[in-house]
């Protein structure tokens, strides 16, 4: 009875820290619909990586406001990462089917070794503003399900707009580049609200690989997807806050 006991107390413990956790998150998410992030876990995550290489920090992270980016940019990176951005709820259903489908083939090949690890692809821009403000970078189930948790809390706390703002201020474009104004600025020497649709284009495609695309320029990818892109901009719906 007194191992039953201690096993009771015990799964009511990571009970109660379970539920603190998500308290502490929902709080963090609700503060960030007026006090802007200084910066994400992987934002520290990558400035450790760089100091430990280079003993020293190469570093641009400028915030602005979105409603001094322009059009062009939001609209490049909704048509390039989430087209449904506007509409969903933060979660991208039919995607995440897709991506266990193709986890579910991979398994079907055979066992890889390792931890079980969650479906690849389908993640939405809360999602991955999600994972990169709270989560680290591991693809296991327990921390797509928390992702999942903290991206629906983000929807139901923080508009459309603030979201993609957080978002386009924090995300990497370059080693040591983060957020839009240090993007524009890096590649293009101007300011996110000057980029022209192509070079907006340009950007929102390198998201998924920055670093691996600041090396490759003159990528034939790089430049054909950006044109894709450039083309679907004029049909994307922005959310309230982008100003021309």
């Amino acid at each position: 009875m007194n191992a039953l006991r201690q096993v009771g107390r015990l799964l009511a413990l990571l009970v109660v820290c379970a539920l603190a956790l998500q308290i502490y998150f929902v709080l963090r998410v609700a503060l960030m619909a007026q006090v802007d992030p200084s910066s994400t876990t992987f934002q520290r995550t990558q400035a450790v990586r760089i100091l430990q290489r280079d003993q020293h920090l190469s570093w641009n992270h400028q915030w602005q406001d979105l409603s001094a980016m322009g059009t062009p940019l939001p609209r490049a990176v909704i048509a390039s990462e989430d087209a449904g951005f506007i509409s969903h709820g933060g979660l991208d259903w039919d995607a995440i089917d897709k991506a266990r489908e193709r986890n579910e083939k991979r398994q079907a090949r055979g066992p890889s070794g390792g931890a079980a690890r969650a479906p690849m692809g389908g993640s939405t821009i809360t999602q991955q503003l999600a994972k990169n403000l709270f989560l680290s970078g591991e693809r296991h189930y327990w921390r797509k399900g928390q992702e999942a948790l903290i991206t629906l809390a983000m929807e139901a706390l923080l508009s459309k707009g603030r979201i993609l703002e957080i978002y386009l201020n924090s995300v990497e474009w370059g080693e040591g580049v983060y957020g839009a104004r240090a993007a524009a600025e890096h590649y293009y020497r101007t300011e996110p609200h000057r980029l022209l649709p192509l070079q907006a284009a340009r950007l929102a495609v390198m998201l998924p690989a920055p670093r691996r695309f600041e090396k490759l320029p003159q990528s034939p990818y790089l430049a054909g997807r950006a044109e894709t892109i450039a083309a679907r901009m004029p049909a994307v719906n922005l959310p309230e806050g982008v100003r021309p």
